[in-house]
């Protein structure tokens, strides 16, 4: 590959994260957008708040320690989002019969809502996404599989062990 090809590859990449960074500002007015459709009145105020509610709509009964592994949080900002997800009623935590040492979550009604919205934008989104990779022939996206597999492998280690800029294998 010459050396042109790469740059016009990571001059891409690089426009592909603020236009990423400008779509994570524009989605939650999108979210408001939706929720006012459907006739729903109050919603966390940040998609990390969104995104809570659906990792525990998802894996009903999670405690803490579950929703920061599968969400890549610290267990710390968890509590800080859970307490104000719990003071808005949006979730309800318990403690289940067995473990009374551990606190698990669950959605209440409100929560309920917006996880149902959030999949239903997510489902649109994902259909969208299907529809592109319909444009490319399966050898493409073979190729742009393992170019994503691989850059996020890179960006996940980058993040564990504080290691910038380490090239992709």
């Amino acid at each position: 590959m010459s050396d042109l090809t790469k740059q016009m590859i990571y001059d891409i990449y690089v426009r592909l994260l603020h236009l990423n960074e400008q779509k994570a500002n524009t989605s939650l007015q999108q979210f408001f957008k939706e929720a006012a459709e459907e006739d729903v009145a109050e919603i966390p105020k940040n998609m990390t708040s969104i995104h809570v509610i659906d990792c525990i709509g998802q894996h009903e009964p999670i405690n803490n320690a579950g929703i920061a592994r599968k969400m890549n949080l610290s267990k710390a900002n968890v509590t800080k989002i859970s307490t104000k997800l719990i003071k808005e009623e949006f979730i309800n935590s318990y403690q289940l019969t067995d473990n009374k040492k551990e606190v698990y979550f669950k959605l209440t009604r409100k929560g309920r809502r917006i996880f149902d919205l959030h999949e239903k934008l997510h489902k649109k989104k994902e259909l969208a996404f299907y529809q592109f990779l319909d444009s490319f022939s399966q050898e493409e996206q073979k190729a742009v599989l393992k170019f994503l597999e691989q850059l996020t492998s890179t960006l996940e280690a980058e993040q564990t062990d504080g290691t910038p800029d380490k090239p992709v294998k």
